[in-house]
């Protein structure tokens, strides 16, 4: 028989089980409690970061917006400045009550200053605004900040600005100050003298201002002038930076928000919300997957390691993992055949051999950031790398984290695509497009100039019909009327019939037709143009000598077409000579054989070189590489097809349109065109023209 238990201990055994019982299932909540309650606090975190990041958001978008407001009020200034300068230049003396009226309309200038070639003050005006800041004594303390700008403005031809400095007054304070120089075309220097933080105040908009705190700091972080609302106690900062980079000097916009806390309460309803749903998906589906997961997990892993080695050689992309410490850890055949390097030279090393010697520090630091923890930019970023045989190619990288099953970090993962391919066809797409802009420019011209001609063929029909028909009124000098408007009507109707030969000339030039072309005597070609050509020449003050071999023979030309030839050379020779430094004006124009261009029979045709020199400033090396382009233009009211439609009509004669350096100084143009050599023509020794 079995010994029975006390009936006495029944109860003790009963309450010690239910007791149990109970423990084990409040042990359950609690536990059940402790999750929900981190992942509740988890999700309030998360939501309040994502608050703070939307706040980040907004403020780097009002600060890059008031960075475009801030250099776009700097340019207007600039322009303002400008307009000061050319009247300040074209009158020769300091515009007192327009300097003024600048200084009262913008308050970030204190003051405005007009300065010699040699930064010696000429003129000076102060804002009405302040006290005068500026004794002369310290004013001339300030003159290297001064002659940095106006230096860098004529090396740039536009405004440059001064690294910023603190400027004191007799009172003991002071302000941060710096000073922007525009150069004159004719000599001199306009210098405006900013105050930091009245910039800020009229340049910066007030809706910025409003609860925040907005200053300009050097690159280093030193504060130099600030405006807006100091840090509320309680509140959290929040701040952007923007560079402004100006000519000669680069400053930070920097702007410091303050925000109170994010709101509790609602974050927390939030985050019960998704943590009570997150528990009760994550509970359904893993009762419901958790077996069938762990059959298809062995199954799948053979598949997808055999699928990614496949795909990871298979791709163009370079691919490259690192450990925390940097040392390799994978390559792929796309990235080993990018750089040339094995794998088995690459895995296991700490500095890359594929970086380049020059840019190796640099690239060090960069990788030492992100062995530190900083996020590498998301659109990924350019650099340049080395081949193993030396040469260099441009490479576009895209890094991110390596996470591991765990979830920690073990390294880092890149991407790295070659650019180029990229690179050299951009450049042929560049090219390409610059070519068809040119060509439909050109025929956007010729268009027009087909339309003109069109136009003003009636015009000047009826002006030389009105000239002939004055002079049959006239009755000539028998009549009783005056040589000298018998004279000017015969020179009306001259003037009008070349024009319209001009004009039906360009016609067919631009309709391309077979232009009708006649012998004419050299002579008679520079006899056409020298009206126009003194009258010019007289009024920029120019001594013309003429130069004509003798016994020269005629040239098969189409005659308007070369007048408007030499009228043009000559034309850009005298404004080439129009220079204060010049005193001495001399225009050559030359006609003789062309050395070297006698063709052989049957035609035994010869040549004849025309000549333009002048004794100007020459052509400088960046203009001679554009000179006969289309559209290029030294001048602010050229059009830039003068030398381009002159070398046209040269080449189409057969000729060809050359310049060189003239001695001691200036230039010489040169231009062949065929001659008659059946019917050479004596010429008189021609005296020097004036």
């Amino acid at each position: 028989m079995h010994e029975r238990l006390p009936s006495s201990m029944a109860p003790a055994r009963q309450a010690f089980a239910r007791l149990r019982s109970l423990w084990q299932r409040w042990f359950l909540w609690l536990l059940l409690a402790a999750l929900v309650l981190v992942l509740l606090a988890t999700v309030v975190w998360l939501a309040g970061r994502h608050e703070a990041e939307q706040v980040q958001v907004v403020l780097d978008h009002d600060t890059a917006d008031a960075l475009s407001e801030l250099r776009g009020g700097l340019q207007r200034n600039a322009q303002s400045l400008n307009a000061l300068l050319t009247d300040a230049v074209s009158t020769k003396h300091w515009p007192e009550e327009e300097a003024a009226g600048l200084l009262r309309a913008h308050r970030e200038w204190l003051r405005l200053e007009w300065r010699d070639a040699r930064l010696r003050l000429l003129a000076a005006t102060d804002t009405p605004y302040r006290m005068r800041l500026f004794e002369e004594g310290a004013r001339e303390a300030m003159q290297s900040d001064v002659a940095l700008a106006c230096t860098a403005a004529s090396k740039l031809s536009s405004a440059a600005y001064s690294p910023s400095h603190y400027v004191s007054n007799s009172a003991g304070t002071g302000m941060e100050v710096l000073e922007v120089c525009l150069p004159s075309e004719k000599g001199g220097y306009l210098v405006a003298t900013y105050s930091l933080r009245d910039t800020l105040n009229e340049l910066v908009g007030p809706t910025l201002r409003r609860g925040q705190e907005v200053t300009f700091t050097e690159p280093d972080g030193t504060r130099l002038a600030s405006v807006g609302i100091a840090r509320r106690i309680g509140s959290r900062v929040f701040t952007s930076q923007q560079l402004l980079d100006l000519p000669g000097v680069a400053l930070m916009l920097r702007v410091d928000g303050w925000r109170s806390e994010p709101d509790l309460f609602p974050n927390v309803l939030t985050g019960l919300v998704t943590a009570v749903s997150i528990a009760l998906v994550s509970v359904l589906v893993l009762l419901a997957r958790d077996t069938r997961r762990r059959l298809r997990a062995e199954r799948e892993l053979a598949e997808t390691l055999a699928f990614r080695k496949a795909m990871e050689d298979s791709v163009i992309t370079g691919l490259r993992a690192r450990d925390l410490e940097g040392r390799i850890t994978y390559v792929n055949p796309a990235f080993c055949a990018m750089v040339g390097f094995t794998p088995e030279e690459l895995i296991g090393t700490l500095e890359a051999p594929y970086w380049p010697t020059e840019l190796a520090h640099e690239y060090q630091r960069r990788q030492d950031l992100r062995l530190g923890g900083s996020v590498p930019p998301r659109n990924g970023f350019e650099s340049v790398y080395m081949r193993k045989d030396g040469t260099r190619f441009p490479v576009l990288i895209f890094e991110a984290p390596l996470i591991n099953a765990h979830g920690a970090q073990t390294g880092w993962m890149s991407a790295f695509v070659d650019l180029s391919e990229q690179r050299r066809i951009e450049e042929i797409s560049r090219a390409s497009q610059e070519r068809l802009q040119a060509s439909a420019r050109l025929a956007t011209v010729g268009e027009m100039a087909s339309l003109l001609s069109h136009e003003l063929t009636q015009p000047l029909a009826a002006i030389a019909s009105y000239a002939t028909g004055s002079l049959n009124l006239l009755g000539g000098e028998a009549a009783g009327a005056p040589a000298e408007l018998s004279m000017a009507m015969r020179r009306i109707g001259e003037q009008a019939e070349r024009a319209g030969q001009v004009i039906r000339s360009v016609h067919d030039f631009v309709r391309r037709r077979d232009r009708t072309r006649e012998p004419v005597a050299p002579q008679a070609l520079l006899d056409a143009v020298m009206p126009l050509v003194r009258l010019q020449a007289q009024k920029l003050g120019v001594r013309i000598d003429i130069e004509l071999e003798p016994a020269l023979p005629l040239v098969l030309c189409d005659r308007t077409l070369v007048e408007q030839v030499l009228l043009n050379l000559t034309r850009n020779a005298m404004q080439a000579m129009d220079q204060p430094a010049i005193t001495e004006r001399v225009l050559v124009l030359g006609v003789a054989s062309a050395p070297g261009r006698v063709e052989s029979a049957p035609e035994a045709r010869r040549w004849l070189e025309f000549s333009v020199a002048d004794i100007g400033s020459g052509i400088d090396d960046a203009t001679a590489r554009r000179l006969f382009t289309p559209f290029f233009t030294t001048r602010t009211d050229g059009m830039g097809l003068g030398l381009s439609l002159c070398r046209t009509v040269v080449e189409q004669h057969g000729g060809a349109l050359v310049y060189e350096p003239n001695r001691p100084c200036g230039t010489v143009f040169r231009f062949t065109l065929p001659a008659v050599v059946s019917a050479p023509v004596e010429l008189p020794d021609l005296a020097t023209e004036s």
